[in-house]
């Protein structure tokens, strides 16, 4: 006997595939984005707690992260978050962990439990301002780097720095790179790790995952074509594209991700892994040191090589932003082929001679 679906169940299933559907196409509507707080990738279970409700919810890949929301992972679970564009947050297995301010100029991220790793993206000597709060302790990340924090609660906070430098708030220590430090509700500790202690850190489940999304998002990062560049950036509409930031979110709808397109040339990974594909300024390889140097060449609104920003209509190009005081690599280098945004063709490259670096 063949069983027969009511009018009004086959109305409700197509409402919900239509809902997500819909909520899939938003997120690749705004194809660039500068915010912070976008889940990323999720592995196994995980829900969110908003702000303001009373429940837990299941997390949905297409989920936006507001200032106080809560993620909480279950024991085999991992979850990516994007923080200010070039950062990631990826929270391993049994984790909770707060977004207490997602605005750019002064992120801050909670780790109630659990362990998070922090893959900061970024230039050599170029400040950083990612705010880490556990329990036990509060620091600052400021340099690009890999960053690992244990949460076990009542008990002490391990941050682990593989990379990187973090200023711890209270005293203002610097801990750099190869360090380890241990928060207890009376002490701190600092340690040089050893050999054995890395090896063992970098076979952990959670360490072999965030390896393995960096490789991915370098990836996506390097599929981005001409095309897909110059659709997203004709739609793109902010009025200061630049303020506070070292680049962009953008969607590869191929990797089903947000990927980091960084304003400047021959940046990537601490895992080593390259970004080839950037909205490419080379006034960012001369910036004016401070009390100024004859020589640098003077960067005036438009960038000291007139490459502009790529708009879409009718408008004008929008100027290139500032350059950032970081110190140009040195020798020389090929530069890489800019976006025409009329054609969406590659436009030639040239050599540039770089100038030495200032005493």
């Amino acid at each position: 006997m063949r069983k027969t679906v009511s009018l009004p169940i086959l109305l409700i299933a197509f409402i919900l595939c239509f809902s997500t559907v819909s909520l899939g196409q938003n997120r690749e509507k705004f194809v660039i984005s500068a915010k912070a707080g976008g889940i990323n990738a999720i592995t196994g279970e995980a829900s969110v707690h908003s702000r303001g409700e009373s429940d837990w919810q299941q997390l949905s890949i297409t989920d936006d992260l507001n200032a106080g929301d809560r993620v909480r992972t279950a024991y085999d679970a991992r979850v990516e978050i994007l923080l200010n564009p070039g950062s990631y947050l990826r929270v391993g297995g049994d984790s909770e962990v707060e977004l207490s301010n997602n605005t750019l100029s002064n992120l801050e991220v909670r780790l109630l439990r659990g362990t998070a790793i922090v893959e900061a993206t970024g230039a050599d000597g170029l400040e950083l301002n990612i705010n880490i709060s556990t329990p036990h302790t509060k620091l600052a990340i400021v340099r690009q780097g890999l960053y690992r924090l244990n949460v076990v609660p009542g008990d002490a906070t391990e941050l682990i720095v593989r990379k990187g430098r973090v200023i711890l708030s209270d005293s203002h220590t610097k801990v750099k790179g190869g360090n380890k430090v241990v928060f207890s509700a009376s002490a701190i500790s600092v340690a040089k790790m050893t050999k054995e202690e890395k090896k063992a850190y970098e076979k952990e489940e959670v360490e072999v995952w965030s390896k393995e999304r960096a490789e991915t998002l370098a990836k996506a990062n390097r599929r981005i074509s001409n095309r897909m560049m110059t659709s997203a950036f004709a739609t793109f509409r902010d009025t200061d594209p630049f303020s506070n930031r070292l680049g962009l979110w953008f969607f590869n709808s191929r990797a089903g991700c947000y990927t980091f397109l960084p304003f400047f040339y021959r940046w990537g990974s601490p895992y080593g892994s390259s970004y080839t594909t950037s909205a490419y300024y080379p006034s960012a390889y001369y910036p004016r040191p401070s009390g100024g140097s004859n020589n640098y060449p003077s960067t005036g609104s438009t960038g000291s090589t007139g490459h502009t920003y790529p708009s879409g209509g009718n408008s004008a190009p929008r100027p290139a932003p500032s350059a950032p005081s970081i110190a140009p690599p040195s020798g020389g280098f090929r530069e890489p082929r800019m976006i025409n945004p009329e054609t969406g063709n590659r436009m030639p490259r040239k050599n540039i001679e770089l100038p030495s670096r200032p005493n």
